[in-house]
């Protein structure tokens, strides 16, 4: 079965060995494409340099992450949007708030995301956003964007029902992550995950983070891979009640149709 893994972080230190033998256990595993995730204006060039070497199978976001907002100067937007007019670009981001470890400032990261917000609004490109402890002011943010609401995803979404229900409410997509596969963190998740409609679902592994806490056999490395996103995607299903291909194949649809990789 074909999955599409909306958040890796592939240019990661932790990937500097086997990037490319990594890359091709993904596709070997039904992982394919994949979206490498940029969070700072370094990294997204990065990311998209890399994607560049392998059409059609990756592409790419451009943001700053907020823990980067401090970084941020008034060439900032402009250098995100150039690369974001590069054809393996598919969204704007990571880009949000933090509050658990206000690496930045938190006006700054308000500031920073409310820009970046608006350069995907010029340029009519997805959102890929990061919310962590930051709810209420995420949420009034978002709320001033109703339009690109409805192009964005959530990522790595852990919270609250009550949070859940705000961001669909908003119109949001919920990307789901191995934190579902964790009996102890992810109870919460587990239990509300089947809350989350069809049309608004995405998954991702968030490698080299996250690994699914149930893998077997867990690599020694601990180090999460896009390989493992059908694994995640089998307990998603779990949780939901449904099977692990039915899943895979309307989260796969989602994917496409919301970074515009419908010619897949």
């Amino acid at each position: 079965m074909q999955t599409i893994d909306i958040g890796i972080n592939l240019t990661h230190r932790q990937f500097q060995p086997d990037r490319e033998e990594v890359l091709q256990k993904a596709i070997d595993a039904g992982v394919s494409p994949l979206i490498i995730t940029g969070t700072s204006v370094r990294a997204s060039e990065q990311a998209a340099a890399y994607a560049e070497k392998h059409p059609g199978v990756l592409y790419s976001t451009a943001g700053v992450h907020p823990h980067d907002a401090k970084s941020c100067n008034d060439k900032t937007i402009g250098q995100l949007r150039t690369l974001c007019k590069k054809p393996q670009v598919a969204a704007v981001g990571e880009c949000g708030l933090d509050y658990d470890r206000d690496f930045s400032p938190r006006d700054v990261q308000r500031k920073w995301f409310s820009a970046q917000i608006e350069l995907a609004e010029e340029l009519d490109m997805p959102l890929f956003l990061h919310e962590r402890a930051a709810f209420a002011d995420f949420r009034n943010i978002l709320k001033h964007y109703p339009e690109r609401c409805e192009k964005a995803v959530v990522h790595c979404f852990t919270g609250s029902k009550r949070e859940l229900e705000a961001y669909l409410e908003l119109g949001c997509y919920i990307g789901i992550t191995g934190w579902v596969c964790d009996e102890r963190r992810g109870e919460q998740l587990r239990a509300i995950v089947k809350y989350i409609p069809k049309d608004k679902l995405m998954i991702e592994t968030d490698a080299p983070f996250l690994i699914p806490r149930n893998l077997k056999p867990k690599p020694q490395s601990n180090r999460n891979e896009p390989a493992y996103l059908p694994h995640i995607a089998a307990e998603i299903a779990k949780c939901r009640g449904e099977s692990a291909e039915e899943l895979a194949a309307y989260t796969t649809e989602n994917a496409k149709q919301f970074f515009s990789l419908a010619g897949m």
